[in-house]
């Protein structure tokens, strides 16, 4: 019996991650995936990482993508999991979940081999996406629009070799010609059928484009053309009047422009001055920023060193390729640059981190490579050497907590408490730690803001009757009061209504959406419109407690106890006491 299950704790590590704008045109977002859950992350004004939604999905999700239509002003989500189908989200921000819009079968499920799911790539105009398999099976999926302006998807185009391995696959940038698809393939057909093993050291990586045919509905292998055996990673380059097309083709060492119809152009990855000889310096993520006048594209080497990319063109011809060193962080799964000047690292150990950019990377003391300078002797090409530093053009601005990897792990109750607690050794290298966990469920801080003295009570009010959360906090004092309101990120506000300058003993808000505040000299009645009625209490009496429900208040007075109905307005209110 297989049933669905639930983990009390979700899972910290995060296998990939995809930048988009989910819910609104302008929003900046995240979206990754934590083996089976699916998450929407948000930076907030202060720079601080918030979980939108959470979701699981029950299966292992493998590869992300995000594509928009022509027109469109938010974006998809194409996963590929382990189910043998692909699978198109859309994130509802009303009802705060992903809504699946389309659902696709075409083949087994599980994680193998020739079942595509491994790689998605989607054309950056919308109008095609691309899965594949790590062998063999290819499917192209047409996107387009009804005539109720909904997303379609069109029976999948077979793209399948067979005897082939892919390691990189990308979508070019083509405007609106037919869009292109790159791959980094070997062929080992003659090494299966060659015991000598001479055949599979002669085998050759090739970089292939496939090219959907709008207008025949047919992909065809339009292009292959050998490359460098240590290949390993495609990134797309802008076209279509931003750039020249085509991508840069990460290699051990290398970093190559390569494209149809065009010369190559290499330059070299500048290396630690400390590394071996024998290392070799290969790219494992990157982020690219595209701009309408400039772009640039940041690697991440498996040492963690971070390089900024750019070139030199005019036209469609590439002059030059320069490759220069930004900054190190810890070795990245997936990187994210946002548009409003942050950086998010999502770590292969230890935790997760924003950054913010406090420069670019033009410091004319960072060591550079460039093609234009490249020299060739005879025992290969010259390398170029740089000492890594501390952050220059990032400042670290938020952490995500994870454990990623769990080395090994003991329960004992060394602190003599009620539940034993969990030793874990976690990260790697410099980010190993000993973790203590306990069970239980631990509390997500969300906002920080310092209190001017000790407070007396703390109350939470919703913002209408409706609602399903609070809207406000309101901290009583023994002579004032704050009031702060909860929405992206927790603030005072001085819009409330209430008499700031008095402690507050209780509040309420009322069945007519209007705020009562109970203090020392009396109630005072905010209304929906912020216009105010107050009632005094008599004499030299003070209240003392209060207690309320939608409807009336019960206050207990120096001498006596008063009670009144809210239903009939303030003024029967008053009458009453």
């Amino acid at each position: 019996m297989f049933l669905y299950n639930l983990t009390l704790s979700r899972p910290s590590g995060i296998q990939c991650a995809i930048y988009g704008n989910f819910s609104a045109p302008k929003a900046q977002e995240v979206v990754v995936s934590r083996g089976r859950i699916l998450e929407l992350i948000r930076p907030g004004d202060n720079g601080r990482l918030q979980i939108i939604l959470s979701t699981d999905v029950f299966g292992c999700i493998r590869s992300l993508a995000t594509f928009r239509l022509t027109g469109a002003q938010r974006d998809y989500i194409i996963v590929g999991s382990d189910s043998g189908r692909i699978v198109i989200l859309d994130y509802n921000k009303d009802k705060n979940q992903f809504v699946k819009v389309h659902q696709e079968t075409f083949g087994r499920s599980g994680c193998r081999r020739i079942v595509p799911g491994q790689y998605v790539a989607a054309d950056p105009k919308g109008r095609a996406c691309i899965i594949g398999a790590a062998e063999k099976q290819k499917f192209v999926y047409v996107l387009n629009r009804d005539s109720a302006a909904n997303l379609t998807i069109s029976s999948p185009l077979e793209a399948h070799k067979s005897h082939n391995i892919v390691f990189s696959m990308c979508a070019l940038d083509c405007g609106f010609d037919n869009p292109i698809f790159a791959a980094i393939e070997l062929d080992y057909s003659d090494a299966d059928q060659d015991p000598s093993g001479d055949a599979a050291a002669a085998a050759q990586k090739h970089l292939t484009y496939y090219e959907l045919d709008l207008g025949l509905n047919h992909v065809l292998r339009k292009w292959s053309d050998p490359v460098d055996n240590g290949a390993n990673l495609l990134i797309p380059v802008p076209g279509s009047g931003d750039g020249p097309g085509g991508v840069l083709l990460c290699a051990e060492n290398f970093l190559i422009y390569r494209h149809q119809g065009h010369e190559e152009v290499r330059a070299v990855l500048p290396r630690r001055e400390d590394l071996s000889g024998d290392r070799g310096v290969l790219i494992v993520s990157y982020a690219s920023h595209k701009k309408k006048a400039y772009s640039f594209f940041l690697l991440q080497s498996e040492y963690g060193d971070i390089y900024k990319a750019t070139l030199t063109y005019e036209g469609e011809t590439v002059s030059e390729l320069k490759v220069k060193y930004f900054d190190t962080l810890p070795p990245c799964i997936s990187l994210a640059v946002l548009k409003t000047g942050f950086l998010f690292a999502a770590s292969e150990t230890g935790n997760h981190a924003l950054y913010q950019f406090v420069g670019t990377g033009e410091d004319e003391d960072d060591v550079e490579s460039s093609s234009a300078t490249l020299v060739q002797t005879e025992d290969g090409y010259t390398p170029v050497f740089f000492t890594p530093r501390p952050l220059r053009n990032l400042v670290l601005v938020d952490e995500m907590p994870s454990l990623m990897p769990l080395i090994d792990m003991k329960v004992a109750n060394l602190l003599d408490e009620e539940i034993p607690q969990i030793y874990a050794l976690t990260g790697r290298g410099p980010r190993s730690a000993l973790a203590v966990l306990r069970p239980g469920l631990a509390v997500s801080e969300l906002a920080v803001s310092p209190l001017p003295g000790a407070p007396t009570a703390v109350f939470t009010l919703r913002a209408h009757p409706g609602d399903e959360q609070d809207g406000y906090i309101v901290v009583s004092f023994t002579n004032a009061t704050l009031v702060f309101e909860i929405g992206e990120e927790v603030k005072e506000t001085s819009q409330s209504g209430f008499l700031a300058t008095v402690a507050t003993i209780h509040t309420q808000l009322l069945e007519d959406g209007s705020i009562l505040q109970v203090h020392a000299g009396g109630l005072r009645h905010i209304r929906t419109d912020r216009r105010i009625n107050e009632w005094r209490a008599p004499g030299r009496r003070s209240i003392t407690k209060a207690a309320t429900n939608s409807r009336q208040v019960i206050i207990a007075l120096q001498g006596g106890l008063s009670m009144a109905s809210l239903a009939a307005g303030m003024t029967a209110m008053m009458a009453a006491l």
